[in-house]
This record gives structure tokens, C-alpha cells and sequence, in this order.
């Protein structure tokens, strides 16, 4: 069964699964979400990877505004550093912004213009 793409772009393996019982000597049942009830929960252990968690990684689901449409909104928490990048005719100003449920090293290089018109809040002015 294929899950979303076709041929060589078709995903090897969808996501971690609970184990519920060994089937036999070489294989294992896993706990299948209802929409793959299409899909026969008994599967080979050459299907099958290891799955280590790593647990800074792991975001508590209770600090996540989750919108209906299973999406949720990236608001920045700090701006960690500032860069000026020279080009040929111009300078272009960036800050380097800490995502609120990111790690530190998950920041990202955005342009102060747009940083600024939209999280002005973040900006503070010398005074």
C-alpha cells in the first residue's frame, strides 16, 4: 500500500507504532491509527526500525495552540543576534530570532525589516 506520494518519493516508513504483542518468532503487531485500518497490523521485522526518542525533542502538547486545521502559529520569543549582510549596491539587516517550542539550535536568520513590522514588541529602543 502506498501512503501519499507515488515511486521513488513514496515514504519508507510513515512514523513510530506501538508494539502490542509478537506474532511468531519474526514478527510483531502494531497499534495502527483508524485511518490505516486497510493496512494488516502484522508486519515482518525487516519492515520494521528501531525507533530511539530523543527527549529534546519532545514538546509538551498542553504549550501548543493547535488550530482546527492541525496547524499551529510560529511566534518568535527573543532576537538573539544581529547581522548586516553587504552586497553589491546594498546592506541587508538580519536578526537572528528564537522560535517559541524550538531549540536553541533551531533559530532561524529572518530580515529586520520584517521582523520589525511584524514583532515590533521585540525591538527595543535605546532610551
Amino acid at each position: 500500500m502506498r501512503f501519499g506520494k507515488k515511486g521513488k518519493f513514496s515514504p519508507r516508513f510513515i512514523r513510530p507504532y506501538r508494539i502490542l504483542r509478537r506474532v511468531g518468532r519474526i514478527a510483531y503487531e502494531l497499534e495502527l491509527p483508524s485511518g490505516l485500518e486497510s493496512v494488516h497490523p502484522v508486519f515482518h521485522v525487516s519492515m520494521q526500525r528501531k525507533c530511539v526518542g530523543d527527549p529534546s525533542w519532545v514538546v509538551p502538547v498542553e504549550d501548543i495552540q493547535i488550530t482546527k486545521e492541525l496547524s499551529y502559529k510560529e511566534t518568535p520569543v527573543a532576537i538573539l543576534d544581529r547581522q548586516v549582510y553587504k552586497l553589491r549596491t546594498k546592506q541587508v539587516a538580519s536578526v537572528k530570532v528564537l522560535w517559541r517550542n524550538k531549540n536553541r539550535e533551531e533559530v532561524t536568520w529572518e530580515t529586520n525589516d520584517g521582523m520589525r513590522s511584524k514583532y515590533h514588541h521585540l525591538f527595543h529602543t535605546p532610551g
